[in-house]
């Protein structure tokens, strides 16, 4: 088992189950946030009660967790112009891409995030990056990753890994992850206290938590949600005794 870790932890249901991952493999796992004048910065005031919430669900995770660390990147905001930045409509660009892409983020969340992973001498990066269930975005994806770290441990002369346990899963097997980690109690963290909705949107709770309902944030979620449950379903038929599924329960023979 590697001894430590520092999650990118936005608040949001990707990075969450992300640090249930993280809090399930090392010794050690620090988290940290960015604060780029993001559109849903209400994200934000997730993040300490997710934490809190997530380190209680066994004893083993809550001696694991470490410090947080919340650093302000309001150049992003600066120099991006984006869906996530103001409030302008979302909508796809000209560049084929949605124009929630904010270029550069997560080139800069990871340099960031390497430089205080070497002044707190931890030895992985962990990212809710995935390019299964995603929008496109250039810096979600694995081949960026790699090159990324490369170039963080040339760069940096140190033995870094960025580790994306989401990379090659879609929402519905993010949630079944989450299950796996921490159960029921994880899932239902998550829907109660992340926060995924580009809009900043929390007033409505939906069955896979709060949102807009109808952004791509919320659209990916719910979906993903939705066949999760189905695949749940399914699982929990396969379970019961063949009398169960054809006669709708077992009978007592009361002759």
């Amino acid at each position: 088992m590697a001894a430590s870790a520092l999650v990118l932890f936005s608040g949001g249901q990707d990075s969450t189950t992300c640090l249930a991952w993280a809090l399930d493999r090392f010794e050690r796992v620090e988290t940290v946030g960015f604060d780029y004048g993001q559109r849903h910065r209400i994200e934000l005031k997730c993040r300490e009660t997710l934490r809190t919430k997530v380190g209680k669900i066994n004893a083993m995770w809550s001696e694991r967790l470490g410090d947080d660390h919340r650093i302000p990147l309001a150049a992003l905001e600066d120099i991006s112009n984006s869906a996530l930045t103001s409030s302008m409509a979302i909508e796809m660009a000209d560049t084929g891409l949605p124009n929630t892409f904010v270029p550069g983020r997560n080139l800069i969340f990871l340099t960031v995030a390497a430089a205080l992973a070497h002044r707190r001498e931890l030895e992985h990066i962990v990212g809710g990056m995935c390019e299964t269930d995603f929008s496109g975005y250039p810096d979600c994806r694995n081949d960026t990753m790699k090159a990324l770290q490369t170039a963080l441990n040339l760069g940096m002369e140190k033995r870094l890994v960025l580790d994306t346990p989401l990379m090659w899963i879609d929402k519905a097997r993010t949630w079944q992850l989450a299950k796996d980690l921490g159960g029921k109690e994880l899932v239902d963290t998550i829907i109660e206290n992340s926060h995924t909705c580009h809009l900043g949107v929390r007033g409505d709770r939906h069955e896979w938590g709060y949102g807009c309902g109808i952004c791509p944030a919320c659209d990916l979620r719910a979906k993903g949600y939705r066949t999760f449950l189905a695949q749940e379903v399914r699982n929990l038929a396969k379970s019961l005794p063949s009398n169960h599924a054809q006669d709708g329960g077992s009978k007592v023979d009361d002759t």
